[in-house]
Protein backbone atom coordinates (compact mmCIF):
# COMPACT_ATOMS: atom_id res chain seq x y z
CA UNK A 1 0.00 0.00 0.00
CA UNK A 2 2.04 3.34 -0.74
CA UNK A 3 1.11 6.11 1.63
CA UNK A 4 2.46 9.58 0.58
CA UNK A 5 4.96 10.53 3.33
CA UNK A 6 4.61 14.46 4.62
CA UNK A 7 7.33 15.69 6.69
CA UNK A 8 5.75 17.54 9.79
CA UNK A 9 7.38 20.19 11.36
CA UNK A 10 4.59 21.23 13.97
CA UNK A 11 4.92 20.54 17.07
CA UNK A 12 2.38 17.62 16.94
CA UNK A 13 1.16 15.02 15.94
CA UNK A 14 4.19 13.88 14.30
CA UNK A 15 5.44 12.43 11.30
CA UNK A 16 4.78 8.68 11.61
CA UNK A 17 6.34 5.54 10.24
CA UNK A 18 4.48 3.83 7.49
CA UNK A 19 4.18 0.84 9.96
CA UNK A 20 2.84 2.79 12.67
CA UNK A 21 -0.16 3.74 10.39
CA UNK A 22 -0.70 0.12 9.24
CA UNK A 23 -0.47 -1.52 12.81
CA UNK A 24 -3.76 0.04 13.58
CA UNK A 25 -5.00 -2.20 10.01
CA UNK A 26 -6.28 -5.24 12.50
CA UNK A 27 -9.25 -7.58 12.86
CA UNK A 28 -12.03 -5.63 15.05
CA UNK A 29 -11.91 -6.57 18.72
CA UNK A 30 -13.47 -5.86 21.90
CA UNK A 31 -11.67 -3.92 24.03
CA UNK A 32 -12.65 -5.91 26.92
CA UNK A 33 -11.06 -9.12 25.73
CA UNK A 34 -7.92 -10.49 27.76
CA UNK A 35 -5.89 -10.14 24.56
CA UNK A 36 -6.57 -6.48 24.31
CA UNK A 37 -5.97 -5.38 28.29
CA UNK A 38 -2.33 -7.84 28.00
CA UNK A 39 -1.31 -5.22 24.91
CA UNK A 40 -2.29 -2.37 27.80
CA UNK A 41 -0.68 -3.57 30.45
CA UNK A 42 2.62 -4.12 28.24
CA UNK A 43 1.73 -0.42 27.00
CA UNK A 44 1.67 1.05 30.51
CA UNK A 45 4.65 -0.81 31.83
CA UNK A 46 7.34 0.19 28.62
CA UNK A 47 5.49 3.74 29.24
CA UNK A 48 6.87 3.81 32.55
CA UNK A 49 10.09 2.56 31.65
CA UNK A 50 10.72 5.14 28.71
CA UNK A 51 11.48 7.62 32.09
CA UNK A 52 13.26 5.26 34.08
CA UNK A 53 10.91 4.58 36.46
CA UNK A 54 10.43 1.36 39.41
CA UNK A 55 7.17 0.06 38.15
CA UNK A 56 7.33 -1.09 41.88
CA UNK A 57 6.77 2.79 42.44
CA UNK A 58 5.45 4.17 39.54
CA UNK A 59 2.31 3.48 36.96
CA UNK A 60 1.02 4.97 33.47
CA UNK A 61 -2.70 5.81 33.77
CA UNK A 62 -4.12 6.06 29.77
CA UNK A 63 -6.54 8.22 29.06
CA UNK A 64 -8.17 8.66 25.92
CA UNK A 65 -7.62 12.28 24.10
CA UNK A 66 -5.58 14.99 23.58
CA UNK A 67 -2.62 16.40 25.65
CA UNK A 68 -4.41 18.51 27.37
CA UNK A 69 -6.80 16.15 28.98
CA UNK A 70 -3.64 15.56 31.20
CA UNK A 71 -3.13 18.65 32.39
CA UNK A 72 -6.77 18.73 33.21
CA UNK A 73 -6.94 15.22 35.11
CA UNK A 74 -3.49 15.91 37.15
CA UNK A 75 -4.56 19.46 38.07
CA UNK A 76 -8.21 18.44 38.94
CA UNK A 77 -7.07 15.15 40.76
CA UNK A 78 -3.80 16.20 42.84
CA UNK A 79 -4.95 18.89 44.56
CA UNK A 80 -6.33 18.07 48.35
CA UNK A 81 -8.84 20.18 49.64
CA UNK A 82 -8.07 23.77 50.77
CA UNK A 83 -4.87 23.81 49.13
CA UNK A 84 -2.82 25.74 46.25
CA UNK A 85 -1.61 24.89 43.11
CA UNK A 86 1.77 27.29 42.09
CA UNK A 87 2.11 27.15 38.54
CA UNK A 88 5.15 28.30 37.33
CA UNK A 89 4.19 30.08 33.96
CA UNK A 90 6.33 31.45 31.40
CA UNK A 91 4.60 30.12 28.22
CA UNK A 92 1.48 29.35 26.32
CA UNK A 93 1.47 25.73 27.46
CA UNK A 94 1.65 26.65 31.27
CA UNK A 95 -0.92 29.39 30.72
CA UNK A 96 -3.28 26.42 29.81
CA UNK A 97 -2.50 24.98 33.36
CA UNK A 98 -3.64 28.82 34.79
CA UNK A 99 -6.71 28.56 32.67
CA UNK A 100 -7.82 24.46 33.93
CA UNK A 101 -7.39 26.12 37.72
CA UNK A 102 -9.69 28.75 36.95
CA UNK A 103 -12.34 26.41 35.04
CA UNK A 104 -12.37 23.83 38.12
CA UNK A 105 -12.29 26.80 40.46
CA UNK A 106 -8.58 26.24 42.00
CA UNK A 107 -7.14 28.17 43.97
CA UNK A 108 -3.71 28.86 42.59
CA UNK A 109 -0.59 31.50 42.44
CA UNK A 110 0.29 32.02 38.91
CA UNK A 111 4.22 32.79 38.89
CA UNK A 112 5.07 34.43 35.47
CA UNK A 113 8.12 34.85 34.03
CA UNK A 114 8.61 35.89 30.37
CA UNK A 115 8.50 33.68 27.50
CA UNK A 116 12.36 33.82 26.70
CA UNK A 117 13.18 33.51 30.11
CA UNK A 118 13.74 30.56 32.42
CA UNK A 119 12.10 30.90 35.57
CA UNK A 120 13.85 32.13 39.05
CA UNK A 121 14.58 29.41 41.47
CA UNK A 122 15.20 32.42 44.25
CA UNK A 123 11.81 33.32 43.29
CA UNK A 124 10.02 29.79 43.56
CA UNK A 125 11.86 29.18 46.49
CA UNK A 126 10.48 32.56 48.21
CA UNK A 127 6.74 31.95 46.83
CA UNK A 128 6.78 28.51 48.68
CA UNK A 129 7.77 29.50 51.62
CA UNK A 130 5.42 32.62 52.02
CA UNK A 131 2.52 29.64 50.92
CA UNK A 132 2.65 27.00 52.51
CA UNK A 133 -0.64 26.02 51.54
CA UNK A 134 0.66 25.48 47.97
CA UNK A 135 0.73 21.36 47.91
CA UNK A 136 1.13 20.79 43.98
CA UNK A 137 3.89 22.48 41.64
CA UNK A 138 3.22 22.53 38.20
CA UNK A 139 5.64 23.36 35.02
CA UNK A 140 5.99 22.72 31.40
CA UNK A 141 9.08 20.82 30.45
CA UNK A 142 9.83 21.88 26.62
CA UNK A 143 7.82 25.02 27.06
CA UNK A 144 6.22 23.94 23.04
CA UNK A 145 5.52 27.46 22.04
CA UNK A 146 8.65 28.74 22.06
CA UNK A 147 11.15 25.85 22.47
CA UNK A 148 12.51 26.94 25.71
CA UNK A 149 14.17 24.28 28.00
CA UNK A 150 12.65 24.69 32.21
CA UNK A 151 15.38 23.52 34.66
CA UNK A 152 13.13 21.07 36.14
CA UNK A 153 15.28 19.03 38.08
CA UNK A 154 16.34 22.30 40.18
CA UNK A 155 12.68 23.13 40.47
CA UNK A 156 11.73 19.50 41.19
CA UNK A 157 14.11 19.49 44.73
CA UNK A 158 12.86 22.94 45.21
CA UNK A 159 9.29 21.46 45.21
CA UNK A 160 10.20 18.49 47.21
CA UNK A 161 12.31 20.56 49.97
CA UNK A 162 8.19 22.43 50.53
CA UNK A 163 6.33 18.65 50.49
CA UNK A 164 5.07 20.07 47.51
CA UNK A 165 3.94 17.47 44.71
CA UNK A 166 5.92 18.11 41.64
CA UNK A 167 3.70 18.01 38.06
CA UNK A 168 5.72 18.61 34.85
CA UNK A 169 3.68 18.41 31.32
CA UNK A 170 6.29 16.91 29.05
CA UNK A 171 4.42 16.32 26.36
CA UNK A 172 6.25 17.53 24.14
CA UNK A 173 9.97 16.00 25.40
CA UNK A 174 9.05 12.82 26.63
CA UNK A 175 11.01 9.84 24.66
CA UNK A 176 13.42 12.85 22.83
CA UNK A 177 14.86 14.22 25.68
CA UNK A 178 15.53 11.59 28.05
CA UNK A 179 14.41 11.61 31.19
CA UNK A 180 14.49 10.43 34.49
CA UNK A 181 11.59 10.36 36.93
CA UNK A 182 14.00 9.83 40.28
CA UNK A 183 16.79 11.92 39.19
CA UNK A 184 14.42 14.39 37.81
CA UNK A 185 12.75 14.85 40.81
CA UNK A 186 9.33 14.45 39.00
CA UNK A 187 6.29 12.94 40.58
CA UNK A 188 3.86 13.06 37.27
CA UNK A 189 4.96 13.73 34.08
CA UNK A 190 3.06 13.23 30.91
CA UNK A 191 2.57 13.03 27.31
CA UNK A 192 0.23 11.98 24.04
CA UNK A 193 0.88 9.13 21.71
CA UNK A 194 1.55 11.61 18.49
CA UNK A 195 4.32 13.23 20.45
CA UNK A 196 7.47 11.40 21.35
CA UNK A 197 6.67 7.98 20.95
CA UNK A 198 5.52 8.67 17.25
CA UNK A 199 2.59 6.39 17.11
CA UNK A 200 -1.40 8.38 16.17
CA UNK A 201 -3.64 10.62 17.81
CA UNK A 202 -6.29 9.60 20.12
CA UNK A 203 -4.16 8.17 23.62
CA UNK A 204 -2.42 10.17 26.54
CA UNK A 205 -0.95 8.85 29.20
CA UNK A 206 -0.01 9.91 32.80
CA UNK A 207 3.00 8.78 34.75
CA UNK A 208 3.13 8.82 38.39
CA UNK A 209 3.66 7.80 41.56
CA UNK A 210 1.00 4.66 42.84
CA UNK A 211 1.14 6.27 46.29
CA UNK A 212 0.42 9.30 45.31
CA UNK A 213 -2.31 8.49 43.36
CA UNK A 214 -3.95 6.43 45.87
CA UNK A 215 -3.49 9.51 48.52
CA UNK A 216 -5.48 11.34 45.89
CA UNK A 217 -8.96 8.65 46.50
CA UNK A 218 -9.77 10.97 49.29
CA UNK A 219 -9.38 14.66 47.54
CA UNK A 220 -12.16 16.29 46.55
CA UNK A 221 -13.94 14.90 42.93
CA UNK A 222 -13.91 17.41 40.62
CA UNK A 223 -14.48 15.58 37.27
CA UNK A 224 -15.87 11.75 36.44
CA UNK A 225 -14.35 11.40 33.46
CA UNK A 226 -10.82 13.27 34.16
CA UNK A 227 -10.03 11.77 37.92
CA UNK A 228 -6.97 10.04 38.00
CA UNK A 229 -7.20 7.45 41.33
CA UNK A 230 -10.82 6.12 39.25
CA UNK A 231 -9.23 5.42 35.95
CA UNK A 232 -5.73 4.51 37.93
CA UNK A 233 -8.85 2.09 40.02
CA UNK A 234 -10.13 0.54 37.47
CA UNK A 235 -7.06 -0.79 35.81
CA UNK A 236 -5.65 -1.84 39.21
CA UNK A 237 -9.10 -3.90 39.48
CA UNK A 238 -10.48 -4.71 36.02
CA UNK A 239 -7.10 -4.34 34.14
CA UNK A 240 -8.75 -1.87 31.34
CA UNK A 241 -9.84 2.26 30.63
CA UNK A 242 -13.10 2.46 32.51
CA UNK A 243 -14.55 3.84 29.18
CA UNK A 244 -14.00 2.44 26.01
CA UNK A 245 -10.31 3.14 24.58
CA UNK A 246 -9.42 4.14 21.48
CA UNK A 247 -8.76 1.09 19.61
CA UNK A 248 -6.76 1.36 16.73
CA UNK A 249 -4.86 4.04 18.71
CA UNK A 250 -3.29 1.44 20.81
CA UNK A 251 -2.65 -1.01 18.07
CA UNK A 252 -0.60 1.62 16.58
CA UNK A 253 1.18 2.45 19.83
CA UNK A 254 2.14 -0.82 20.59
CA UNK A 255 4.42 -0.73 17.12
CA UNK A 256 5.70 2.57 17.87
CA UNK A 257 7.03 1.37 21.48
CA UNK A 258 8.52 -1.60 19.22
CA UNK A 259 10.27 0.85 17.03
CA UNK A 260 11.50 3.27 19.89
CA UNK A 261 12.69 0.25 21.89
CA UNK A 262 14.85 -0.88 18.20
CA UNK A 263 15.97 2.45 18.27
CA UNK A 264 16.80 3.25 21.37
CA UNK A 265 16.87 6.28 23.93
CA UNK A 266 20.43 7.60 22.85
CA UNK A 267 20.16 7.08 19.16
CA UNK A 268 16.59 8.56 19.01
CA UNK A 269 17.57 11.66 20.71
CA UNK A 270 21.27 11.79 18.98
CA UNK A 271 18.46 12.25 15.43
CA UNK A 272 16.33 14.87 17.08
CA UNK A 273 19.50 16.81 17.74
CA UNK A 274 20.48 16.06 13.89
CA UNK A 275 17.50 17.44 13.00
CA UNK A 276 17.79 20.46 15.28
CA UNK A 277 20.90 20.98 14.02
CA UNK A 278 20.06 21.06 10.81
CA UNK A 279 17.16 23.77 11.31
CA UNK A 280 19.41 26.25 12.86
CA UNK A 281 21.74 25.56 9.71
CA UNK A 282 18.99 26.41 7.53
CA UNK A 283 17.60 28.87 9.47
CA UNK A 284 20.79 30.68 9.61
CA UNK A 285 21.83 30.15 5.31
CA UNK A 286 18.39 32.51 4.54
CA UNK A 287 19.10 35.12 7.57
CA UNK A 288 16.56 33.86 10.11
CA UNK A 289 16.13 35.06 13.64
CA UNK A 290 15.30 33.13 16.75
CA UNK A 291 12.89 34.42 19.33
CA UNK A 292 14.63 32.15 22.10
CA UNK A 293 18.77 32.39 22.90
CA UNK A 294 20.08 29.15 21.24
CA UNK A 295 21.50 28.42 24.66
CA UNK A 296 18.33 28.26 26.40
CA UNK A 297 16.20 25.83 23.44
CA UNK A 298 15.42 22.17 24.09
CA UNK A 299 16.64 20.97 21.20
CA UNK A 300 12.95 20.18 19.95
CA UNK A 301 11.11 23.14 18.59
CA UNK A 302 12.65 26.69 16.57
CA UNK A 303 10.43 29.84 17.17
CA UNK A 304 11.55 31.98 14.24
CA UNK A 305 10.67 35.48 13.65
CA UNK A 306 8.54 36.86 10.69
CA UNK A 307 11.34 38.55 8.24
CA UNK A 308 10.52 42.59 8.15
CA UNK A 309 9.54 41.70 4.11
CA UNK A 310 6.31 43.60 2.94
CA UNK A 311 5.92 40.28 0.77
CA UNK A 312 5.95 38.00 3.61
CA UNK A 313 3.25 36.23 3.95
CA UNK A 314 3.20 33.35 6.67
CA UNK A 315 0.21 31.39 4.59
CA UNK A 316 1.55 31.70 1.16
CA UNK A 317 4.98 30.34 2.48
CA UNK A 318 3.01 27.58 4.45
CA UNK A 319 0.67 26.69 1.74
CA UNK A 320 3.89 26.41 -0.51
CA UNK A 321 5.46 24.43 1.62
CA UNK A 322 2.44 21.99 2.39
CA UNK A 323 1.46 21.50 -1.09
CA UNK A 324 5.01 20.12 -1.41
CA UNK A 325 5.08 17.56 1.71
CA UNK A 326 6.38 19.58 4.16
CA UNK A 327 4.51 21.39 7.35
CA UNK A 328 5.02 24.46 9.02
CA UNK A 329 3.25 25.76 12.66
CA UNK A 330 2.41 29.39 13.29
CA UNK A 331 3.71 30.85 16.51
CA UNK A 332 1.77 30.84 20.08
CA UNK A 333 3.43 33.70 21.52
CA UNK A 334 1.27 36.88 22.09
CA UNK A 335 1.89 40.10 20.17
CA UNK A 336 4.94 38.14 18.61
CA UNK A 337 5.01 37.17 14.72
CA UNK A 338 6.67 33.95 14.95
CA UNK A 339 6.24 30.70 13.25
CA UNK A 340 8.09 27.09 14.69
CA UNK A 341 10.02 24.28 13.19
CA UNK A 342 10.34 21.11 15.16
CA UNK A 343 12.48 18.11 15.49
CA UNK A 344 9.65 15.41 16.28
CA UNK A 345 8.83 12.49 14.62
CA UNK A 346 10.24 9.89 12.31
CA UNK A 347 12.23 12.41 10.12
CA UNK A 348 15.78 12.91 10.17
CA UNK A 349 18.46 15.54 8.22
CA UNK A 350 17.89 14.80 4.91
CA UNK A 351 14.25 15.28 5.44
CA UNK A 352 15.25 19.29 7.17
CA UNK A 353 17.66 19.55 4.06
CA UNK A 354 15.09 18.76 1.24
CA UNK A 355 12.62 21.20 3.32
CA UNK A 356 15.03 24.13 3.38
CA UNK A 357 15.18 23.89 -0.66
CA UNK A 358 11.64 24.24 -0.82
CA UNK A 359 11.21 27.31 1.96
CA UNK A 360 13.79 29.00 -0.29
CA UNK A 361 12.05 27.76 -3.58
CA UNK A 362 8.83 29.82 -1.80
CA UNK A 363 10.56 32.77 -0.76
CA UNK A 364 11.99 33.29 -4.06
CA UNK A 365 8.31 32.76 -5.79
CA UNK A 366 6.82 35.09 -3.71
CA UNK A 367 9.55 37.46 -4.15
CA UNK A 368 11.31 37.52 -0.21
CA UNK A 369 14.37 38.97 0.24
CA UNK A 370 17.20 36.38 0.77
CA UNK A 371 18.85 36.45 2.83
CA UNK A 372 15.96 38.01 5.08
CA UNK A 373 16.39 41.78 6.74
CA UNK A 374 14.82 42.54 10.25
CA UNK A 375 14.55 46.45 11.10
Amino acid sequence: MQIKRNVLLNPGPATTTDSVKMAQVVPDICPREAEFREIMDDIRNDLVRIVHGDLDIYTAVLFCGSGTINMDVCLNSLLPAGKKVLVINNGAYSQRAVEICEYYGLEYINLTFAYNQVPDLALIEKTMHEHPEIALVYTTHNETGTGLLNPIRDIGKLVHQFGAVFVVDTTSSYAMIPIDMEKDQIDFCMASAQKGIMAMTGLSFVIGKKELIEQSASFPKRSYYCNLFLQYDYFQKAGEMHFTPPVQTIYSVRQALKEYWQEGEAEKWKRHTRVFEAIHKGLKELGFQCLIDRKLQSGLVVAVRYPDDENWSFEKVHDYCYERGFTIYPGKIAGSNSFRLCALGAIDQEDIECFFKVLEQAMRQFKIKIPVEYR
